[in-house]
């Protein structure tokens, strides 16, 4: 490594620039002959490129949200105002400060994180403010139409929202919030279509088939925002940061609501009637789920699986007849290595899966650096 390398690493490591853009500079460079200093000996070299890929695992999923100290000051100002005003009024008076305070902090000041808090309590109101009208019908209307009835409400208000002030995370709940009003319309018309009772466990393959289909559009729209900006130097990149957050835990928790359905809907991780056949299968898909996070660079695949990583554990020892002490802490500590493993050798392991497949798909994806 030379001297410019060094320089670059530096610069990625102040935040002058990102790791990716030192990259994409330093091959800039070279490419038309710059070169400064001589090279660095194979042991510094190693430590540099140790430090370089600690600085891409930073930076390849980072969304801007929190920009320094003041934005944390900011927001711990923010929400303490709102509760405090949520205390005394209520909801009557809790919108318009949300309304000014996204004005100042949010319109003309551009601070990340106040709008992601302010984002959060607009939902908040929203949800809160709906339950009030909505609430009145809840023993007379089935399980689903108030369901439909009360998250119907979210769309406008968050479109409004995120026209005005352009906050990534108010354009992902909307999303969310057309998704959802989509799935349930679905299980509305399925119930009314066929004549069933969605809640009744023997039409749960119907359920959980309408969940999968609804986090596989959100995941569809979140990888559409993810190709769109490959580089992420862009607001979509945030957006399908929030997107992924959401469909992560909706594909899994889908798909391990499936695997149990051979048990009649009755197994749970928690009850012990889970089998070792069925613990295996879930291991099996967190270890997809991990897999396609390592390919998309995401890390919401690779979280959202942790809790049924222990719970596939958990079982497996408790079927083997192993003592609660024991199969407790074991589930704890093979959870607590593999997100070692995988965190730490994040980028290794990227190297090695992007390498594995072809070049059309790699190039719209987050580049391996």
């Amino acid at each position: 490594m030379t001297e410019l390398n060094r320089a670059l690493a530096g610069a990625a490591e102040k935040g002058i620039i990102s790791a990716h853009q030192a990259g994409d500079l330093e091959a800039y460079l070279t490419d038309r002959g710059i070169n400064f200093g001589p090279a660095a000996t194979d042991a510094v070299a190693e430590r540099d490129d140790a430090a370089l890929d600690a600085l891409a695992a930073e930076d390849s999923e980072q969304p801007r949200f929190v920009r320094g100290f003041h934005d944390i000051l900011i927001t711990i100002g923010v929400v303490v105002v709102l509760i405090g005003l949520w205390g005394l009024s209520g909801p009557l008076f809790t919108l318009p400060v949300i309304l000014i305070l996204a004005e100042i902090l949010v319109r003309r000041q551009r601070l990340a994180l106040p709008s992601v808090a302010l984002t959060l309590a607009l939902v908040h109101w929203v949800g809160t403010t709906a339950f009030l009208f909505v609430g009145e019908h809840e023993e007379a209307w089935k399980p689903l139409v108030f369901t439909l009835a009360y998250l119907s409400a979210f769309p406008i208000p968050l479109a409004l929202f995120y026209w005005r002030y352009r906050v990534p995370l108010a354009l992902a709940c909307l999303m969310l919030s057309v998704a959802l009003i989509g799935v349930v319309a679905i299980l509305l018309g399925l119930e009314r279509v066929l004549q069933i009772d969605l809640a009744n466990e023997n039409h749960f393959v119907l359920l959980a088939l309408t969940v999968l289909v609804g986090a596989l559009g959100l995941f569809a729209v979140a990888m559409r925002f993810d190709v769109s900006d490959p580089q992420r130097v862009t607001t979509r990149s945030d957006t399908a940061f929030w997107l992924h957050l959401a469909a992560a835990p909706a594909l899994l928790y889908a798909l391990i609501g499936l695997v149990f359905v051979s048990n009649g809907g009755n197994g749970t991780w928690w009850d012990g009637q889970a089998g070792i056949g069925q613990a295996m299968t879930a291991i099996v898909i967190v270890a997809l789920f991990m897999l396609v996070g390592l390919v998309i660079d995401r890390r919401a695949f690779v979280t959202s699986g942790l809790l049924s990583l222990g719970g596939a554990i958990w079982t497996m020892l408790s079927q083997t007849g192993a003592s609660l002490d024991n199969y407790v802490f074991i589930a704890f500590a093979v959870v607590g290595v593999t997100v070692l493993v995988i965190g730490i050798f994040w980028q290794k392991l990227r190297r090695i899966v992007m390498r594995l497949l072809p070049e059309t798909m790699t190039a719209r994806l987050h580049a391996a650096p």
